[in-house]
């Protein structure tokens, strides 16, 4: 097997688990409000795919199938490979702490303590998927040549050391703009979450004083109902001492045209009697 079929293998591997992306995972539209569930199961997700990877790669390195050179060629280009993903991984734990310590409606304090020690048990478990960079520290001086296939040269000067796979200064400082970068992206979410909570407190404040304020406006309903009514009853008063007046008034009338009348009537029976 040649370095190229190895490499493509490795690339089947990678596209067969490329669904456990971390990154791709993020923009995903998935279902749910559980943040923490879904960051965890994508990290575990991940950890399992660089366990079977390691797994199914293996015996192809232990196969006599390929030359010593090609497998320390397959053997680095997988090692890179896991320790990024390793690196990717271990950015993601300490969002995924702030996520674990989150309250969240239907979650117990155990629940909460459960969560916070899966996240505590995260970099150990990704620190044991193997990068090589333990067997690398064995080996107690560069990359020699093989001593089974002597023929095989690489196109360098032969530097294999320590020294060779020290990070330049291009690295360095793509490293320092990275993690600048990172850290503002935290501190804006950070800022964010701070104006939520905020939002949040605003609005907690509102609801306690809108409920403050029903009892008052029950009240003023209760007087509103009550001066309706007295002045129902005062205009049905009113009402029955304007109709007595009337009929009052009336008697008096009808009593002084009486008097008239008996006064004529008795004038005419003088004249007459005369």
């Amino acid at each position: 097997m040649s370095v190229i079929d190895i490499l493509t293998r490795v690339d089947a591997i990678c596209n067969k688990y490329d669904k456990y992306d971390v990154e791709k995972q993020k923009n995903l539209n998935v279902s749910g409000d559980d943040a923490f569930a879904r960051g965890y199961a994508a990290i575990d997700a991940e950890i399992e795919a660089a366990l079977e990877v390691t797994s199914d790669f293996a015996p192809l390195l232990k196969s006599g199938t390929c030359f010593q050179g090609e497998k320390q060629a397959s053997t680095v280009a997988l090692n890179a490979e896991l320790r990024r993903t390793k690196a990717k991984l271990l950015d993601e734990v300490p969002k995924l702490q702030r996520l674990a310590i989150k309250k969240i409606k239907g979650l117990s304090t155990e629940d909460l303590a459960a969560r916070n020690d899966l996240v505590l048990a995260l970099p150990d478990r990704i620190q044991a998927i193997p990068d090589g960079a333990a067997a690398a520290a064995k080996q107690p001086g560069g990359w020699g040549p093989s001593a089974s296939h002597t023929e095989i040269k690489f196109d360098s000067d032969g530097r294999f050391d320590d020294e060779y796979f020290q990070e330049s200064e291009q690295s360095n400082q793509f490293r320092q703009e990275y993690e600048t970068r990172k850290r503002r992206q935290d501190q804006g979410l950070e800022m964010i979450s701070e104006g939520l909570d905020t939002l949040k407190n605003m609005a907690h404040d509102m609801n306690e004083e809108l409920d403050r304020q029903v009892p008052l406006a029950d009240e003023i309903d209760s007087k509103v109902d009550k001066a309706a009514s007295d002045l129902k009853n005062t205009n049905v008063r009113l009402k029955h001492t304007v109709t007595q007046l009337r009929s009052s008034r009336n008697f008096c009338i009808d009593i002084v045209l009486l008097i008239i009348i008996l006064g004529i009537a008795a004038y005419l029976y003088n004249v007459l009697k005369k």
